[in-house]
């Protein structure tokens, strides 16, 4: 059954990481710091946060990947191991609209139920750098649950947004075009059936790479402790949160 999986997904996740390899080798735009919250629009991501053996999982992972490629990054307050469920541009003005509407979703669905398994590492490389992922098996409930949220921040979804949208530092300044285009077309291009569950740990070269993914992969179980809303960075990280639930079975 889990060799099954993979090959079904195997072409839709290549893609998909494809496209999160661009993003980490994309042109850098700068923008202002502190544009983000002064500008109209706000690049959001509406995540899962997963419960502690995922985290423990990430962690382990991360931690593995850094040793071999200290150039990568550590998951932390900035860099959560997250769920992307949706990433949209929203009116800034109607931040709090999208919190409630949100709510009013989570309130049907109660997502902390739902057991989620973890079946693979996968990776893409871009730049000599390869992204690397947990992927997480796509279900109905997961494939619902992004469509009542499409659904339900649509009257205040945007079309299109700048770097200033984003959350970014004086130390990392910097929104490439790639992200931008990203969040753009999130829907259609990465919804529905085109959905790929995952939990992205970090970065190592291809060749260390290429054997973590060789080795036997032993699949786990977990569910939802939250659901955040983030406002996004580079890369499509989720750098500021926003608003957050506590997630109840």
């Amino acid at each position: 059954m889990l060799e099954y999986i993979s090959l079904k997904w195997r072409s839709k996740i290549r893609k998909y990481i494809s496209v999160m390899a661009v993003l980490v080798a994309g042109f850098g735009l700068l923008a202002d710091p502190g544009a983000a919250q002064e500008n109209p629009v706000t690049a959001i991501d509406i995540a899962l946060e997963p419960d502690a053996t995922m985290i423990k999982h990430a962690e382990a992972a991360n931690a593995r990947l850094r040793e071999a490629f200290p150039k990568g990054y550590a998951l932390d307050a900035t860099h959560r191991p997250h769920i992307t469920m949706l990433q949209r541009f929203v009116q800034t003005a109607a931040l709090d609209k999208v919190y409630a509407a949100v709510g009013v979703v989570l309130a049907a669905e109660k997502p902390a139920g739902w057991t989620l398994k973890a079946f693979k590492y996968d990776f893409a490389v871009s730049n000599e750098t390869g992204v690397t992922v947990i992927l997480i098996e796509p279900t109905d409930q997961l494939i619902r649950l992004q469509q009542k949220l499409i659904d339900a921040v649509a009257p205040f979804t945007v079309e299109k947004g700048t770097a200033a949208a984003f959350f970014a530092t004086t130390e990392d300044p910097e929104i490439s075009q790639p992200t931008i285009d990203y969040v753009a077309r999130y829907v259609p291009a990465s919804s529905g059936k085109k959905l790929v569950p995952h939990v992205t740990v970090g970065v190592a070269a291809p060749d260390y790479l290429k054997k973590l993914v060789a080795e036997p992969f032993d699949t786990f179980t977990f569910s939802s402790a939250g659901l955040s809303v983030y406002q996004l960075g580079n890369f499509g990280t989720a750098r500021k949160k926003l608003q957050a639930w506590q997630l109840e079975q």
